[in-house]
């Protein structure tokens, strides 16, 4: 089984910004004065303002939609990091960022701050290193070949899981009134992910079957601690999980469990690195990274936004997506399938819109180049650290209209497709290719199929569903 091959639509027929005449201006904006600028803007960013107003009131105040500023970790104890960053927060301005002759992505995954490499077996794995790195090219391939190898597998082994989750919940409704879904969504998809990409069957080790997402989990945070919020009574928060990284001896005895679970259990995939001059080694750890970080990571956070748009619906928008699961998907779910579902597609697409799992991208300028936004010009140096915050860059008024309401059926139709080269949550526009020569996600295709199958199954399983992005209250089968 192969996945449907998607056509890009023409870039000669896609969105531009209202025509002006582009002046050349100063960068507005300010890094402030050393420790105590940074120290304001960590603070406001995580506390006073949180990452989504953070970037808007400056985007207001300047006027623009590129400026100056910091993003945290910063002091006390990040000496070595640089938090100066130009934010570019419409899409001409954002696009630049994927120009590889323009920006350097070496170790900019989370902006200036690197966690340390023994999180990684003491390897700098793909996703830290530039295009021009011949390690890049070896880990994209097998990356790569990891998705299509799998892909004959992806769909029975998805459903196979997802149905043993369900009756988890199904389980958990017949005696309460409310399932939370977190912690079963994560085991669900660690033992799917496990399987179709390491070809590991977590039955096989109790402690990796039981605990083996816990373990993952732990050592995601500990990496990210220092760049994310998780909620926490302030000033808690920035004291304890801000201001200093946590290390690697915490996580050290999980992350060798699962080492050593896909060095036994996975040895058929980890071979596969070898043909693209990857050594045991670097396989597993870039497997696990794959398996762990970009996927399980990226999954954990956009599934919950993704059921909370059908489970929390006032609007009608469920029993339209039903219908065309259950009228449109023919007599049993596959990647054929998906052409016909126009309307789940598009709810895919919104949410990842209005929600993407990884809200940043960074890439540092390898030259000094004038960069556009849609109405200015500015000059950008070389070394400058260029930042786009994604919730913003695809609410930009100049591509989308009424940018700030899901649209469920935007991405439908002619013009839905044209919008597709910006949505940019993959690292690159939709309507583009992954390859050894850009940053761009591999799994980006099968990341959207396995969410609109989801969301497919869903709906051709229950008669009516509802919940939130947390916990699913009425799960009414099909009769």
């Amino acid at each position: 089984m192969s996945l449907p091959p998607i056509t890009p639509p023409s870039l000669a027929t896609s969105f531009t910004a209202k025509p002006t005449q582009p002046q050349i201006r100063q960068i507005p904006g300010s890094h402030g004065w050393p420790i105590l600028g940074p120290l304001s803007d960590r603070l406001d960013y995580f506390w006073f303002q949180k990452p989504e107003s953070f970037f808007r009131t400056r985007m207001e105040k300047y006027k623009s939609t590129v400026f100056r500023t910091n993003i945290p970790p910063t002091f006390p104890l990040f000496t070595s990091v640089n938090p100066n960053v130009i934010a570019v927060l419409d899409c001409k301005a954002f696009s630049h960022l994927l120009d590889m002759d323009l920006v350097d992505k070496k170790d900019v995954l989370v902006g200036d701050f690197v966690p340390s490499v023994e999180f990684t077996g003491n390897i700098r794995v793909g996703v830290y290193r530039d295009v021009s790195d011949p390690q890049h090219s070896k880990s994209k391939n097998f990356s790569m070949k990891l998705l299509k190898e799998s892909s004959s597998i992806w769909v029975p082994e998805l459903v196979s899981n997802l149905d043993i989750f369900l009756e988890q919940l199904e389980a958990t409704l017949s005696t309460s009134s409310s399932a939370s879904y977190m912690f079963p969504l994560q085991q669900f998809l660690f033992k799917f992910l496990f399987k179709v990409l390491a070809k590991a069957d977590t039955s096989l080790d109790p402690k990796i079957a039981e605990s083996g997402y816990s373990m993952l989990n732990k050592w995601l945070a500990l990496q990210l601690l220092p760049t994310i919020s998780i909620g926490k009574v302030q000033p808690l928060e920035e004291l304890f999980l801000h201001s200093f990284s946590y290390p690697f001896s915490l996580v050290k005895g999980d992350y060798n469990n699962l080492y050593n679970f896909v060095k036994q259990h996975g040895s058929e995939v980890v071979k596969c690195g070898k043909e693209f001059g990857l050594s045991e080694d670097e396989a597993i750890h870039n497997l696990l990274f794959i398996l762990g970080f970009n996927s399980y990571g990226g999954f954990s956070i956009f599934l919950p936004n993704l059921i909370k748009t059908i489970a929390d619906d006032s609007t009608g928008l469920q029993e339209k997506l039903r219908k065309e699961a259950r009228e449109k998907a023919g007599s049993t779910l596959g990647f054929d399938s998906l052409k016909n579902l126009e309307l789940i597609n598009s709810v895919v697409y919104e949410t990842l819109r209005m929600n993407p799992p990884v809200p940043l991208q960074f890439g540092r300028a390898r030259k000094d180049f004038q960069l556009s936004s849609n109405d200015s010009i500015f000059n950008i140096k070389k070394g400058e650290l260029l930042c786009g915050y994604q919730k913003l860059v695809m609410r930009d008024p100049a591509v989308f209209d009424e940018p700030e309401s899901f649209k469920p059926d935007r991405f439908t139709k002619e013009k839905g497709a044209e919008l597709l080269n910006y949505l940019y949550w993959s690292n690159g526009p939709q309507s583009g290719s992954p390859s050894v020569a850009n940053k761009q996600c591999a799994g980006k295709d099968i990341v959207t199929f396995t969410s609109a199958l989801i969301v497919a199954h869903l709906l051709r399983r229950y008669d009516s569903i509802k919940g939130d992005g947390s916990s699913i209250t009425l799960l009414t089968k099909a009769k």
